[in-house]
């Protein structure tokens, strides 16, 4: 994240919390619904906040349909929103601006996500395949402390049990459903696990390309090689070098598709995949469901995305 990205967030912030008083009313409305008000930082947290908390919460998520959360400038209406509610379910490093207000809150409920679950420092190459280059050029891209956990199916569980005992604990009248949600949540991510590993356990190649370096921890989950053009900012842009460096790779490892996403511009993956003769399509890091997600919810997308990733790797 560029220091551009990260000073505009932290003085929209402060503009919001100087404004509060004057907002509180209008958003009185959204922290006092009667049920147990949540807000959450953006898709991938909301759909669990409503997944576990059921017909006892009222979820709201500070990132629109169709916003790249890594830009989300928090306005003075989301702060004392923020401010009115019982928990904020975030992850935290993901978005700046969500990061400063929810540390300058009074809220009692602040569940960090990226604490429920163990993060790994990841760059533009990882997985099993990646052991091997080390020693490229292309092995020495600067990564960073990769939050996109909820890709995983495994590690979303876990993130899952963890705001599952925090809605327990901050609302224990409820306490038996969000117990029973979560259980049957848990189920269904162990299901979609399931299906990712018999789906990809045969494969003619275990390497595939994106645009942006979202997909490693579903890569090193089931034997794959995420060769990402630009980093875990998928508003960066690639060196000529690791331009021609992934063409000649996926040229030696029998590339056939580069991957991109919904909310960020497919031009650079076009013109790559065209100046190599590969093809392209979508891999949804679901950061938002919008009407071009190949699905309604986390889990058709992420069948969309084991069907995509299986043709793109010559799947038996």
């Amino acid at each position: 994240m560029n220091v551009r990205r990260r000073l505009i967030p932290l003085v929209a912030a402060a503009g919001a919390l100087s404004a509060l008083s004057a907002c509180s009313t209008d958003s009185a409305a959204a922290g006092d619904t009667g049920k147990f008000d949540v807000v959450a930082s953006f898709y991938p947290m909301a759909f669990l906040a409503e997944q576990i908390g059921g017909d006892q919460v009222h979820v709201t998520s500070l990132t629109e349909p169709g916003q790249e959360p890594h830009d989300l400038e928090i306005s003075a209406k989301q702060t004392a929103q923020l401010q009115e509610s019982d928990a904020v379910l975030y992850l935290k490093n993901l978005q700046p601006s969500v990061d400063d207000a929810v540390n300058q809150s009074e809220i009692k409920t602040k569940i960090d996500a990226s604490s429920l679950t163990s993060l790994e420092k990841h760059g533009n190459e990882v997985g099993g395949h990646a052991a091997e280059h080390d020693d490229d050029a292309h092995g020495e891209e600067a990564g960073g402390e990769d939050p996109h956990i909820w890709l995983d199916p495994v590690k979303y569980a876990e993130v899952a049990k963890g705001v599952g005992t925090a809605f327990e604990k901050a609302d224990p009248d409820h306490a038996a459903t969000y117990k029973a949600n979560t259980a049957a949540l848990v189920k269904k991510l162990d299901a979609l696990n399931t299906k990712f590993e018999n789906g990809l356990k045969n494969t003619d190649t275990k390497v595939f390309i994106t645009t942006h370096a979202a997909f490693g921890y579903l890569a090193e989950r089931y034997g794959l090689t995420e060769e990402a053009i630009n980093g875990l900012d998928p508003e960066s842009e690639p060196s000529a070098d690791r331009v021609k460096d992934l063409e000649r790779m996926a040229k030696a490892d029998g590339v056939t598709t580069v991957f991109y996403e919904t909310l960020v511009s497919d031009k650079t993956a076009k013109t790559i995949a065209s100046d190599a003769g590969l093809k392209t399509d979508v891999l949804d890091p679901i950061e938002g469901i919008t009407a071009k997600s190949r699905g309604k919810d986390y889990f058709s997308v992420q069948e969309a995305n084991l069907k995509a990733l299986q043709g793109a790797l010559g799947a038996k």
